[in-house]
């Protein structure tokens, strides 16, 4: 028969792991309503909106997003330290809020632009405390075999949000108007996102204690910044990052303009979402099987295809099937990067590390819809430059070929150097 003491420690790695899927749950709640799922996805549904309501252009409107993309590339890596320093709950829970508060406030918005980029810019401050950046952390301390796994249903929030929330906007601005729609929406990230987390999330028991000493993650995060995998990675999310947010933040703009019903293109969101949804799964699952960067290259080289359809689509079809290629591989960079981030430098400096990929992300996230607008307003098309942002898509993918193989990393768990080997 059993020992007490192997009973006892069977029923607490059954708790452990219990608690671990809580924490991945909520997580995936939070994400859903995040900054990077509920604002970026409905953001081109509430395009024509607000430019019909103030007589705004697509370039004043879209600086806007790029306003708050900017500001996320500035505060990321303060999130990353305070995330590192006072653990996950205690930054997210307060950011989670004041965004809340902000984005309700847009159904109040003014015909001054100040007004907008105001709001904007006080999202960007707490947005990527809200995002995936804040929940990584403490999802990876649970997790080490399963941690892509683990990684890719949080991630799945933002799949789940892309499917859901662009046609309940459209619906809502349909029969209530835009600023109802504002109003409704904002309600969802107190509703979802601040009392799951207050509640389940949090780091394993005894990892804070034994991975929070400043020193020791203060060396990691210089470790990080001049190694050749931190500045390929951030390359590829650059490039990757202006052609999928200039593409997404115009996409149903673009479709209708070509006369697809605007039912149609909110649908393609729809889909793009239910794709990505399951490219995200499925990247989890490869990720604990095969080496991390093969597996960015190939969903890259699919969401280079689809960006290549949109810059012809005419018919609801090809806007499908740009939706399917490009949702496949959607956030193939952002998604993938946490683990990889996990697997070359350990935890003692993940998050702040993960803050400094984020600023280029950002960056680039700015750039990229106010480059469409501009385009746009410019020509009255988006056709050339949708192939230019396919082309560097591309070079995206091609680029993580170069990343290294997996080194010797500083274990969080025990404070001693393991050996973690990528799998082919």
């Amino acid at each position: 028969m059993p020992s007490t003491g192997t009973s006892e420690n069977n029923r607490n790695h059954r708790k452990g792991k219990r608690a671990g899927w809580l924490v991945v749950l909520a997580a995936f709640l939070g994400v859903m309503v995040s900054f990077g799922s509920l604002l970026v996805f409905t953001f081109s549904v509430f395009l024509k909106p607000l430019s019909n309501e103030f007589g705004w252009s697509r370039e004043a409107i879209s600086s806007a997003f790029g306003i708050a993309a900017l500001t996320i590339a500035v505060c990321s890596p303060g999130l990353g330290h305070l995330l590192d320093r006072f653990g996950p709950r205690r930054v997210i829970v307060p950011c989670m809020a004041v965004y809340a508060t902000a984005f309700t406030s847009l159904a109040f918005l003014t015909p001054h632009l100040a007004h907008l980029y105001f709001v904007f810019l006080v999202i960007g401050i707490v947005g990527n405390g809200t995002t995936q950046m804040g929940y990584a952390r403490a999802v990876s301390s649970w997790f080490d075999d399963r941690r892509g796994m683990a990684l890719a249903l949080v991630m799945a929030g933002t799949g789940v949000g892309s499917i859901v929330l662009p046609p309940f906007a459209q619906h809502l601005i349909s029969l209530y108007g835009w600023r109802t729609a504002y109003v409704v929406l904002g309600l969802l990230v107190f509703l979802f996102g601040l009392p799951l987390t207050a509640l389940f999330v949090r780091e394993k028991p005894g990892h804070r204690m034994e991975s929070s000493n400043p020193k020791d993650a203060a060396g990691g995060v210089k470790r990080g910044l001049k190694s050749r995998a931190f500045w390929i990675l951030v390359s590829s999310l650059f490039l990757s990052s202006i052609s999928i947010n200039g593409t997404l933040t115009h996409l149903s703009a673009l479709l209708t303009d070509r006369h697809i019903p605007v039912q149609d293109a909110a649908l393609s969101l729809s889909l793009l979402g239910a794709f990505s949804l399951c490219g995200r799964l499925i990247t989890g699952y490869l990720l604990d099987k095969f080496f991390g960067p093969h597996v960015a290259f190939c969903l890259l080289a699919g969401s280079a295809a689809g960006i290549l359809v949109v810059a012809s689509a005419s018919t609801a079809h090809a806007a499908y099937l740009a939706s399917a290629l490009i949702g496949i591989g959607l956030g193939a960079e952002a998604d993938i990067t946490p683990y990889l981030l996990t697997r070359y430098f350990g935890l003692s400096s993940f998050s702040t590390i993960y803050g400094f990929t984020w600023t280029a992300y950002a960056i680039a996230g700015a750039i990229g819809p106010v480059l469409m607008g501009r385009a746009f307003d410019l020509t009255g098309s988006y056709r050339s430059l949708v192939t230019v942002l396919a082309g560097a898509t591309s070079v995206a993918a091609f680029l993580m070929l170069f990343m290294p193989r997996y080194g010797r990393l500083a274990s969080v768990a025990n404070g001693l150097e393991t050996t973690v080997s990528g799998k082919l």
